[in-house]
């Protein structure tokens, strides 16, 4: 396996870091705030503080796992929990 330069991973996995972490914080609150059983307003002030948790964790990720590429994994996450949390959008974006 050909390994990328130092300045290159280091790249990759900021930028993993800075969009990978926004885009799950983002799509966890998104979700989160789908599935609370709770009035609309609530549930989003509710859904919105675990996201700081959520960005640091996936910046966290970003920078102790052994693999630059494994550090776009929270990208990966986000995808089906952006599904879920934008699904009545979507369905309105179809029609």
């Amino acid at each position: 396996m050909i390994k990328a330069p130092a300045w290159l991973q280091i790249l990759s996995r900021s930028c993993a870091a800075l969009f990978g972490g926004y885009a799950l914080s983002y799509a966890a609150s998104a979700c989160l705030t789908r599935i609370l059983p709770l009035a609309a307003a609530d549930a989003v002030i509710v859904a919105t503080l675990p996201a700081f948790i959520f960005y640091t964790a996936a910046i966290l990720w970003a920078f102790a796992c052994s693999d630059a590429l494994r550090a776009w994994a929270p990208l990966a996450v986000a995808v089906p929990l952006a599904l879920i949390g934008f699904w009545p959008q979507a369905l309105g974006w179809l029609a």
